[in-house]
C-alpha cells in the first residue's frame, strides 16, 4: 500500500493529513503555507524525536479502519487492540456559517470515543517550529496546555487529563473525550459542547454543500470526493487555490524533484476552478477571480506563474536541513523559484478565467466594458509573447524555448477576448481580436507542426513530444476530428504512454528522464480518447485511474506505472480535477439512466 494512503481534513483556512492510525502527519498552522506544526510526513519513522507529531496511540494496537463520514471532510478512524478493545477517533476542522459569515478557524478537533472493551490510549502531542527544528515550550492552566514556539503559540483545550498528556501516560478510555487544538485563544464554553456543536454544524455544512453540486450520474462517489478535496484546497480569505497541501514529496524515489506546492499557480488554479464551476460550485470561481484581479493589477507586463496564497510575489526558494524528507528522500524545499520564471501561458489562464464574469449571470459582479479594457492589456501581452521563449508548462529550469502550449494559451486569450467583445457588442474590438487570434493560430499551425512526425510538438522547430498537446481540442484550438489532432494523439500515445499511464515527456530535463507518470496527463489522454470517439478505451482507462486512488479516494501528482504507487505532492488538485472532468465527459446522462 502506498505511503500516501492519507486522509485530508480542512476548512479552507488550514489542512491536515492523517495516516491510517489517525496520526496527524502534516498540518501547517495558521494557514496552508505556514510553518508545519506537525511534520512527521517529512521525517524518518525511525527518528527518536517526537517533535512535530500528534498521535493517539492505542496500547496493544492490532489494526485500524478509516473512512470519511458520507459527503463530508470529517474522518473517522477506528483502532482495535489485541484484547477486544476499540476506540473511534473523529477528526475535522470546523467550517460553518456563524453571524452571517463562514467560521473557519485554524483549529483541529478530535473526539475519542470508546467502542468496545477497555481501550488504553496515549496522547502524544509535540508541535514543532522552524520546520521541525524547534521544540515547543509548554505551560498549562486548569484545562488547557499552551505550546509556545518562536513564531506561533498553540493552545490545546481538552477534557482529557492534562497530566496524562504532559507525561504521556496511558489511560483507559471509558467515555468520549475531546481535544481542541488551535491558536492561543480561550474556548468560551465546555469542551464537549464546543466539540459536539462544531461537529454537527460542520457535518451539516459539508453535506449541504455536496447537495448543491450538479454531479454526473456515474462515478458519483469519486466526483464528490474530488470536489470536496478541491474545495479544501481553496483559501477563502483571498480566493487563492493551492496546488497541493504539501512540500517536497518527490515525483519519484530519490529523484530530487522535490517542490513546494503550497502556493497558487494561475494556470493550475484556472483548471481547478473550472472543474468546480462545472459542478455548480460558483462561489469558488467568484473568489478566485477576485484573487487574480488583485495579483495581476500592477503586473500586466510581468505576470508571474505563481504567487503566495495571500498574493505575495516573492517565493524565494530555500532548502531546509532540519527535515530529512519524505522517507528520507530530501531535499525539503520551502518557496518555489518558479515565481521568477517566464511562463507566457498565464496570460491565457487569467483571461480565460475572467471570461466567466461576462457570460455567467450567476456571477455577483458581471463583467463591464471597463473590466474588458483591463483584460485587453493582458491580451496585448499574450499577442506579443506567443512566439517568444519561456520555461513552459513544466517549468524547465535549465532552458527556454517557444513552447507550443504557452503559444496556444496566448492564442486562447485573444480568442476569448473576441468572444467577450461580441458579448459586449463592441464590433471594432471583436474584429481586432478575431484577426489577432487568427494570425496567431496560423503561425502556431506552421511553427509547431512537425510534418515528418505528423504531430504538434512540444516547442517550435523541435521534434520532442509533450502531453499538453492533448489539450488542443479542449482549448478550442483544433476540432476533435481534425486529422492533425488525431495524428497528434496517436503519436503521443505511442511515445508517452507506459502501460496505462501517460508521461509528460520522454526526454531528459534538468533532473534526467522522468521515471513516473503524471496523473493529469493520463486524464488529458482520457478526455482526448473520448473526444475522438474511442469512448470504451477512455472508460477502461478511467476505471484504471480510479483504482489507483488511495483508500480515501485521493490522488497525488504522480504514480509509478509499474506498481501504481502514488508519488508527488498530495492531495494534488490537478489530479483531482481530472477525475471530475473525465467523469462528466464519460458518464451517461441522468435522463438516459432513469
Amino acid at each position: 500500500m502506498s505511503s500516501l494512503n492519507l486522509a485530508v481534513i480542512g476548512n479552507c483556512q488550514i489542512g491536515a493529513l492523517l495516516d491510517d492510525r489517525a496520526r496527524i502527519v502534516w498540518a501547517c498552522l495558521p494557514q496552508f503555507d505556514s510553518d508545519p506544526a506537525f511534520c512527521r510526513l517529512l521525517m524518518n519513522d525511525e527518528a527518536e524525536t517526537m517533535r512535530g507529531r500528534y498521535d493517539i496511540d492505542l496500547i496493544d494496537y492490532e489494526r485500524s479502519e478509516q473512512s470519511y463520514i458520507r459527503n463530508t471532510a470529517i474522518v473517522q478512524t477506528t483502532l482495535y487492540d489485541t484484547h477486544g478493545g476499540a476506540v473511534r477517533i473523529t477528526d475535522f476542522a470546523p467550517r460553518f456559517t456563524l453571524f452571517g459569515r463562514f467560521y473557519h478557524p485554524a483549529m483541529l478537533i478530535r473526539t475519542l470515543t470508546p467502542i468496545s472493551g477497555l481501550p488504553r490510549i496515549r496522547v502524544r502531542l509535540h508541535p514543532a517550529g522552524q520546520y521541525g527544528a524547534e521544540d515547543a515550550t509548554t505551560t498549562h492552566g486548569s484545562n488547557h496546555i499552551r505550546y509556545v514556539l518562536m513564531d506561533n503559540v498553540l493552545r490545546l483545550t481538552t477534557d482529557v487529563s492534562l497530566s496524562a498528556i504532559l507525561e504521556e501516560n496511558a489511560f483507559v478510555l471509558t467515555e468520549a473525550k475531546h481535544l481542541i487544538l488551535g491558536m492561543d485563544e480561550s474556548i468560551p464554553d465546555s469542551v464537549d459542547k464546543i466539540a459536539r456543536d462544531h461537529f454537527g454544524e460542520t457535518q451539516h455544512y459539508w453535506q449541504n454543500w455536496v447537495r448543491g453540486l450538479a454531479i454526473p450520474f456515474e462515478w458519483q462517489e469519486a466526483v464528490i470526493r474530488a470536489a470536496l478535496t478541491l474545495k479544501l484546497c481553496t483559501f477563502e480569505d483571498t480566493g487563492a487555490v493551492i496546488a497541493a497541501m504539501t512540500t517536497s514529496i518527490p515525483e519519484a524515489a530519490n529523484s530530487g524533484r522535490n517542490w513546494d506546492y503550497r502556493y497558487c499557480w494561475l494556470r493550475d488554479s484556472y483548471f481547478t476552478i473550472q472543474g468546480l464551476n462545472s459542478l455548480g460550485a460558483t462561489k469558488a470561481m467568484s473568489a478566485y477571480l477576485r484573487y487574480i484581479l488583485n495579483v495581476s493589477y500592477e503586473s500586466v507586463e510581468s505576470l508571474q506563474p505563481v504567487y503566495s496564497i495571500t498574493g505575495k510575489a516573492d517565493l524565494t526558494e530555500r532548502k531546509i536541513d532540519s527535515l530529512p524528507g519524505y522517507r528520507g528522500m530530501g531535499p525539503v524545499r520551502v518557496g518555489n523559484q518558479a515565481f521568477q520564471q517566464v511562463q507566457n501561458d498565464v496570460y491565457g489562464a487569467v483571461v480565460m478565467a475572467a471570461t466567466q464574469f461576462f457570460f455567467d449571470q450567476r456571477m455577483p459582479d458581471p463583467g463591464t466594458p471597463e473590466s474588458f479594457q483591463r483584460l485587453e492589456e493582458l491580451g496585448e501581452q499574450a499577442a506579443q509573447r506567443f512566439d517568444q521563449p519561456d520555461a513552459g508548462i513544466w517549468e524547465y529550469r535549465g532552458r527556454l524555448r517557444v513552447h507550443t502550449f504557452s503559444s496556444v494559451m496566448c492564442w486562447a486569450a485573444c480568442d476569448h477576448l473576441a468572444k467577450i467583445a461580441r458579448k459586449l457588442e463592441l464590433p471594432a474590438r471583436e474584429k481586432y481580436w478575431r484577426e489577432t487570434a487568427a494570425r496567431m493560430h496560423a503561425h502556431i499551425c506552421t511553427a509547431a507542426w512537425d510534418e515528418e512526425q505528423q504531430v504538434f510538438t512540444e516547442s517550435f522547430g523541435r521534434p520532442e513530444l509533450d502531453a499538453s498537446m492533448l489539450l488542443l481540442h479542449n482549448l478550442g484550438f483544433l476540432e476533435a476530428d481534425d486529422p492533425r489532432f488525431l495524428s497528434t494523439v496517436a503519436a503521443i500515445e505511442k511515445q508517452l504512454r507506459r502501460g496505462d499511464f501517460l508521461f509528460r515527456y520522454a526526454v531528459a530535463d534538468d533532473f534526467g528522464e522522468p521515471e513516473n507518470a503524471f496523473n493529469i496527463c493520463t486524464f488529458w489522454y482520457i478526455d482526448a480518447l473520448a473526444a475522438i470517439g474511442r469512448e470504451n478505451e477512455a472508460r477502461d482507462l478511467f476505471e484504471k485511474m480510479l483504482s489507483c486512488r488511495n483508500s480515501l479516494g485521493l490522488l497525488s501528482e504522480d504514480l509509478s506505472p509499474d506498481t501504481g504507487e502514488l508519488w508527488g505532492n498530495f492531495p494534488q488538485t490537478y489530479s483531482m480535477v481530472g477525475i471530475i472532468n473525465a467523469a462528466r465527459r464519460l458518464s451517461i446522462s441522468w435522463e438516459d439512466a432513469l
